[in-house]
């Protein structure tokens, strides 16, 4: 969506915040010995007190409020019985609904004893999530994003998931523009308006740059166990720098 007023504006920095703390929540819970289904307990509990609606659950009927993936799990993961181990690689994904207007941000967590691999993996990823929202201003073009992304990727070494990509966000979870890539490409020419709302989110993985669906039907991981680690927010467009909606 475009933001056309003032309550726009509003709805949305209400839920992005809620968004943004619900992470916070559930980052501060999580532990080794938690199961995902613990954890995402707790986001669904954190968002009912604010009166929002899991956006995935709302949108599309997953299996559970929040997704939650851990080391190959790109995207995704289904909350369980799986308990967090020691040294595992946790990405928590919350978007969510209030008032007619959406949300989406993500984090990865390494869990103590962080590996080097899994520390310098979340370092690239959000450097490159970094670089974009640097890039980003009102006149670009979209495929700012992927060039920004790209010339992190490739200056600390690790490969982008290429299938998976941000979007267009607001009045629902998924608009226009559906894909915002994380790689550059001329296709991805459509200017960046003032107002605008949509998501960044890196994927990078010291893996091949690709994913398969699991038999679950839901969960994206990378085909030969590589971690893979992923950082999210929903902004608006300006004139200058981005306004953050889910930063905390």
């Amino acid at each position: 969506m475009t933001v056309g007023s003032e309550e726009d504006l509003q709805g949305l920095m209400r839920i992005g915040r809620i968004v943004g703390l619900t992470i916070k929540a559930m980052q501060e819970a999580l532990r080794p010995g938690i199961t995902t289904a613990e954890l995402d307990a707790i986001g669904a509990a954190f968002l009912a007190k604010h009166g929002a609606r899991s956006a995935p659950q709302l949108m599309y009927n997953f299996p559970g409020a929040t997704c939650i993936s851990i080391n190959d799990e790109a995207a995704h993961g289904i909350p369980g019985d799986r308990k967090v181990q020691p040294g595992d690689l946790v990405n928590i994904d919350v978007s969510a609904e209030l008032d007619g207007y959406f949300a989406d941000s993500g984090a990865s967590i390494p869990v103590p004893p962080v590996s080097e691999e899994n520390q310098r993996l979340c370092n690239a990823t959000m450097a490159a999530l970094e670089r974009a929202l640097d890039a980003v201003t009102a006149g670009k073009r979209i495929n700012v994003i992927g060039r920004a992304v790209e010339i992190e990727a490739q200056r600390s070494g690790f490969n982008i998931i290429r299938e998976l990509g941000g979007h267009g966000i607001g009045r629902r979870l998924h608009e226009e523009p559906r894909n915002v890539p994380n790689y550059f490409t001329k296709r991805a020419s459509q200017p960046l308006v003032e107002g605008m709302v949509l998501t960044i989110e890196p994927f990078l993985t010291p893996g091949v740059g690709r994913v398969i669906t699991a038999p679950d039907g839901w969960t994206l991981r990378t085909p030969h166990g590589a971690p893979s680690a992923q950082y999210e927010h929903t902004i608006v467009i300006t004139k200058g720098k981005p306004l953050l909606l889910t930063a905390v």
